[in-house]
């Protein structure tokens, strides 16, 4: 084996082994998936929640493609609303302890506020009195109830537009810290009420099963696998910082347990009244005040270090979700992968056919048909139609198999059939060439009115060797006529050196003037019929085996003469019947005895 063989085979054996390590390295058995980058830590703004968790389990919800992953974006998305929940708790704690700022402008709209707050509730009341008495009036009063009601309600609508507007001027004054943060939890749990959508097959856009298919799904999955992995690392900065805060507060809570303590004995004396203690004490109204501030104080202290811990679990709840996520989104690509070098196996088979198919056709037609004009041409037919079948194959591997394939192939035949009309009424006019009742390479034939000899019979052309018309010598023009096929089953053509090879000929001698024609036109037709007299019984014969006797009747087959008027005498026509190899010869024969004839030299 040469190496110009060799390199083939070659680079097809290297192929097919990254095939198979492909495979085998694709198979199902997991592995565990690459860490990710490092997340940095998100910068939280005072009087702002992280909203993160739930936008980033939201988001990689639309990402959900198989039933396997609903559960795990589920369970991502539940923790996460904790989460935010319990951050929302959180700040509105801390908001309220923070100082506010005491001017007269604040101390007046906080005033006005409580006001404000007090008609809101008592309007509330009203509105519910009325209602209900609305419910159990009769129709006598009912009229003044439904006035008395209309008119609270509208007071109520009044009154509460006069506490939004006193609430936002404290807030814009800086004495509502929480303000801002209850709007924030409005909106979050408005969008909370939506449901989440889920996301479609991001191959969905090919066919299923097809390369195309399967290359597209597996950059998806590789996409959310990095989406998952970096919620993952975040979830984990983020339990992080709420351990580091948690850690600080809890170093507080110890520091103050001291000031707990006695604190909370004075609680005790406070509670159960004891005025000596309390004189001793030397206690007072605002000492009362500032101790129930204290308690307040650590109790919040104490309820945030127990909301951080349970924060800082669903982050951590969350982190091993995302984990679990991707590790079976890595799988889901592993195993599209081990498809797309399935595929990539089968595209190389048919590659390795297709070039197997032309070594063996180009063997086979070498040994068969050596030395034959048309092999190499039907050699590239075979070799072409091969490759056709290969892109074919490639095309259905690469694209996938339409879902109405009985219908796109009906329509494409339709199309081809029209464009290609020419092309197929030539191919099998081939065949009918190439039968039995055809014609072969050294025939005389004429097509289309052009006579001439048969040199070569393509699958689309018939090429002649073009020769005189039958009257004459019938030598070669020179010029090589071109059909296309097509004429065998659209058209007719005649075969002259078919089964018996009959023909008419004809033969034109001219009688000299002074002399009587009729002994001479009776020695012509003597001698014609003498000649062919054993051709024209043998093809008599022949065409009634061949018609069974159908036409025997009427065809006659002696030699006809006809005698017409000419300037130098008179012509004689003689119509005889000879071989189509034989006609030249005869004719020769014809002349030289019609030569001697007129001078004299035949005996009749």
């Amino acid at each position: 084996m040469n190496l110009r063989h060799l390199l083939p085979v070659s680079l097809f054996v290297l192929l097919a082994a990254s095939v198979g390590v492909g495979l085998h390295l694709t198979q199902e058995a997991g592995s565990a998936p690459k860490p990710a980058r490092k997340a940095a830590p998100a910068v939280r703004e005072e009087g702002s929640v992280d909203q993160r968790p739930v936008k980033t389990a939201r988001r990689l919800t639309l990402l959900v493609a198989t039933p396997e992953e609903k559960p795990l974006a589920h369970d991502a998305q539940r923790i996460a609303d904790h989460e935010v929940d319990l951050a929302f708790a959180d700040a509105l704690r801390r908001a309220a302890n923070l100082p506010v700022p005491s001017t007269p402008e604040i101390r007046d709209l906080q005033g006005r506020k409580d006001t404000q707050e007090a008609a809101v509730a008592e309007g509330q009341r009203v509105v519910a009195r009325l209602t209900k008495a609305l419910a159990g009036a009769g129709l006598d009063q009912r009229d003044d109830v439904e006035d008395q009601l209309d008119v609270a309600k509208a007071q109520l609508e009044l009154d509460k537009d006069e506490l939004e507007a006193t609430a936002d001027a404290l807030e814009k004054l800086g004495a509502d810290p929480s303000a801002r943060i209850r709007r924030l939890k409005a909106s979050f749990a408005e969008v909370e009420k939506e449901p989440a959508e889920e996301g479609a097959d991001a191959g969905a856009r090919f066919q299923p099963g097809s390369l195309l298919h399967h290359l597209s799904r597996w950059s998806a999955l590789r996409r959310k696998a990095d989406l998952l992995a970096a919620a993952r690392e975040e979830a984990l900065a983020k339990a992080e910082e709420l351990s580091a805060r948690q850690k600080d507060l809890a170093q507080t809570v110890a520091q103050e347990q001291e000031d707990r303590e006695s604190i909370k004995a004075q609680a005790k004396g406070f509670a159960r009244g004891a005025k000596e203690a309390t004189l001793a004490a030397g206690t007072s109204r605002e000492t009362a005040r500032a101790t129930l501030l204290t308690l307040k104080h650590f109790t919040e202290d104490q309820r945030s270090l127990a909301e951080l811990g349970k924060r800082i679990q669903d982050q951590r709840q969350l982190a091993d979700t995302y984990r679990d996520w991707r590790t079976l989104v890595g799988d889901q690509a592993r195993a599209t992968l081990h498809l797309i070098i399935r595929l990539l196996g089968w595209i190389l088979a048919v590659v390795v056919l297709v070039w197997f198919a032309d070594r063996i056709f180009e063997a086979v037609f070498s040994a068969m048909v050596a030395g034959r004009k048309r092999v190499s041409r039907n050699l590239k037919v075979v070799k072409f139609g091969a490759v056709v079948i290969g892109l074919v194959a490639i095309a259905f591997i690469v694209l996938g198999t339409p879902s109405q394939l009985t219908t796109l192939f009906g329509l494409a035949g339709a199309g081809l059939t029209v464009a290609l009309k020419d092309f197929i009424i030539s191919f099998f006019g081939w065949f009918i060439l190439v039968g039995p009742k055809g014609i072969h390479v050294g025939d005389w034939v004429e097509i289309k009115g052009v006579g001439g000899e048969v040199i070569e019979i393509g699958l689309m052309r018939t090429l002649l060797l073009e020769t005189g018309n039958w009257n004459d010598a019938g030598h070669p023009t020179g010029r090589v006529v071109s059909f296309v096929n097509s004429f065998a089953l659209e058209g007719h053509f005649f075969n002259f050196s078919s089964a018996g090879q009959w023909m008419w000929d004809e033969l034109n001698v001219t009688a000299p003037a002074g002399r009587d024609p009729y002994p001479f036109v009776e020695a012509i037709r003597a001698l014609v019929e003498a000649r062919t007299a054993p051709n024209a019984a043998l093809a008599f014969k022949e065409w009634e085996l061949s018609h069974r006797g159908a036409a025997s009747n009427r065809l006659k087959l002696e030699p006809g003469i006809s005698v017409v008027p000419a300037p130098e005498g008179v012509q004689v026509r003689v119509r005889y019947i000879t071989r189509a190899q034989e006609r030249n010869e005869l004719r020769r024969e014809l002349n030289e005895a019609v030569v001697a004839l007129l001078h004299g030299k035949h005996e009749a």
